[in-house]
């Protein structure tokens, strides 16, 4: 049994899941890990570095020359690549189109699993992803998993790529790139996207950001610890 407290949330490409990991690190003062802007990470080195992802050699030998660590600012989580800032980057247009083939690959997938397992080892952490609770943290003890409706959630990733500034991109674009991603990361041989047996499903199609924290809250909150071993943020 977990001494420390593990929330996982899963699902599916733009359903929120950050924005909700954010808000519960930030409302119950845990740790925030965006396991997937490590994979993101990997992706924009294997573009930078013209990595052929059909060579396992080169994948592996690539892999050795990665280091991945976050830091935080106001609760929002940074990630450097060899110690090169690189959060917004990682959320571009070319990174997204291949994000999903990178983190299928079977030697990607073993590597981020086990850092992210040593980030989890004995801190409270609230982690979001595909598979985190089914592969990395399967004995989590609250587990979440998203899912919206493809239209709002192609509408909301949209938004945020003009909010970036980007202005290249189509909305017919970015609802294209998310049925590409649901189907790869639904299908894919290792560590598939699906909710685990004990996930609990959160769809925010029409409820709002402070809504979607009420109701992760009431799921969390039984697990807590006394209230004396753990201060509350505001």
């Amino acid at each position: 049994m977990r001494k420390n407290l593990v929330i996982a949330i899963d699902g599916y490409s733009s359903c929120g899941k950050s924005t909700l990991a954010k808000a519960l690190a930030k409302t119950l003062g845990f740790i925030y890990i965006d396991s997937g802007a490590m994979y993101r990470a990997v992706t924009l080195y294997f573009i930078r570095n013209h990595i052929n992802m059909a060579d396992e050699a080169a994948v592996t030998d690539a892999l050795q020359h990665i280091e991945l660590n976050f830091h935080s600012r106001d609760y929002e989580s940074h990630i450097t690549l060899n110690g090169e800032e690189v959060s917004e980057e990682i959320r571009q247009m070319p990174v997204s189109e291949n994000v999903s083939e990178v983190s299928a690959l079977k030697q990607v997938r073993k590597e981020m699993v086990r850092q992210q397992q040593r980030m989890g080892k004995s801190k409270n952490i609230v982690m979001d992803g595909r598979d985190i609770g089914t592969t990395v943290f399967p004995d989590a003890q609250v587990k979440l998993f998203m899912t919206a409706d493809p239209k709002i959630r192609a509408e909301r990733r949209f938004k945020e790529l003009q909010s970036k500034g980007d202005t290249s991109t189509s909305l017919e674009d970015v609802f294209e790139n998310l049925a590409h991603r649901d189907y790869a990361d639904t299908t894919r041989k290792e560590s598939p996207l699906v909710r685990a047996d004990d996930a609990i499903i959160l769809d925010n199609t029409n409820i709002t950001p402070v809504q979607q924290l009420d109701f992760a809250l009431e799921k969390v909150y039984p697990f807590l610890p006394e209230m004396s071993l753990i201060k509350m943020k505001s």
